[in-house]
């Protein structure tokens, strides 16, 4: 149905669909053939607020026209006042901003090795997951449980132990034979890993050892961060505070920028000179930040998130119920994966041709991403459209 079409110079990094968008509003995306599509991956979780948000848009605007860049030889106050809110809304007590997520989990395992050296540990160890995903950088695809990502680009960057996500006793195995951790660098959600949650105590257990031996708990909230489970924060379904918290993908609403926010024993590791960056935080960035977090919470797309999440797995389940083939349907607020038995990326090309956007992650797991702005209505056409093209495939 798709032809392949040679994209000019581009580097082929990307296994692109054929298929390219003028603009977009709120959750729908129109192509350059006029065909109106629904947005049901809202660019891998970046777009929150759908596109061309009238708030936004104008906030983005005004800004561009005052200033874009300026260096951070000086003070940003959009870059303060966005420091401000995040740490006011998650707890954490510093931000450090830039612009991407593995740029700011490059940062958490720069602040683990700063750790480690205050520590008297010369040569640290971070405790990371099977099946993760933190970045494409050297340090970060080092850190990534995925041999997809790491082939290739050996010899990998050392410092990190694997273990099964979900699983407290190899941690704990680890603890008792390691004398060189120093850190543990967990996503609360893994996205690419196929939208895998873990036990309700997963995350305070993490807390307990992390504490009981002295160890910095980051969590990569890139993906899971930013209101897309219903709370602002993933880890604040669980009553913890970490150390570290990276962020990225939905904090600017579709403009580039990241952010490791620090708090407890990684506070004030980080002194002038230590790391840096040259756009991180410029105001433009800043500005996307304040405002989304603003739209966010003035238009009450917190709960909203949560409600529609559970009308969509309330849609899935209904529609997908004694379907062979379907083996789990896991929802948090607006992340949702739907886990066939075989692998399902044709999906994706079907959902297109029917005007819908979605995306298949570790080979058999239907990803769900909205943006929060998304409506009830809208809801129920992507359950219309999704579930046929599922119940069709399994009976292929």
């Amino acid at each position: 149905m798709f032809l392949e079409v040679r994209m000019s110079h581009l580097m082929n990094t990307y296994a692109r669909l054929p298929i390219a968008f003028t603009h977009g509003k709120g959750v729908w995306l129109w192509d350059t053939e006029g065909k109106r599509y629904l947005d049901g991956l809202s660019g891998i979780a970046v777009n929150t607020l759908g596109h061309a948000h009238p708030r936004l848009t104008s906030a983005l605007g005004a800004q561009i026209n005052k200033l874009i860049h300026c260096s951070n030889i000086y003070r940003i106050t959009e870059q303060e006042l966005l420091a401000d809110k995040l740490c006011e809304l998650s707890g954490m007590q510093e931000a450090f901003f830039c612009n991407s997520g593995c740029e700011a989990n490059e940062a958490a395992i720069k602040l683990a090795r700063m750790y480690s050296h205050q520590q008297g540990i010369d040569a640290p160890a971070i405790i990371v997951m099977e099946k993760s995903f933190h970045g494409r950088t050297l340090a970060t695809l080092s850190a990534t449980g995925s041999r997809k990502v790491q082939a290739g680009f050996e010899p990998l960057t050392s410092g990190f132990v694997r273990v099964p996500y979900n699983d407290m006793e190899a941690i704990r195995q680890v603890a008792q034979h390691n004398n060189h951790v120093v850190a543990v660098l967990v996503e609360p959600i893994q996205g690419e890993g196929g939208i895998r949650m873990p036990e309700a105590a997963y995350l305070q257990q993490l807390r307990q050892i992390c504490d009981k031996h002295n160890w910095l708990l980051m969590l990569d909230e890139v993906q899971c961060g930013m209101g897309r489970t219903g709370k602002w924060f993933a880890f604040q379904h669980t009553g913890i505070l970490p150390d570290v918290m990276t962020l990225a993908k939905g904090l600017g609403s579709g403009v580039p920028i990241g952010s490791c926010l620090t708090a407890g024993r990684a506070q004030g590791l980080f002194k002038p000179g230590n790391h840096g960056s040259t756009f991180g935080g410029n105001p433009l960035a800043c500005t996307a930040g304040l405002t989304t977090l603003n739209i966010v919470e003035q238009d009450g797309l917190i709960a909203h998130a949560e409600a529609l999440g559970k009308f969509l797995l309330q849609g899935f389940t209904s529609s997908l119920q004694g379907a062979k083939g379907v083996k789990e349907i896991r929802c948090l607020g607006l992340m949702i994966g739907i886990e066939l038995a075989n692998p399902c990326t044709e999906l994706v090309s079907q959902a297109l041709a029917k005007g819908l956007l979605i995306n298949v992650t570790a080979d058999n797991v239907i990803r769900l991403l909205p943006p929060l702005v998304m409506t009830r209505e809208e809801a129920q056409q992507l359950l219309d459209i999704l579930c046929p093209l599922i119940i069709d495939f399994l009976q292929s």
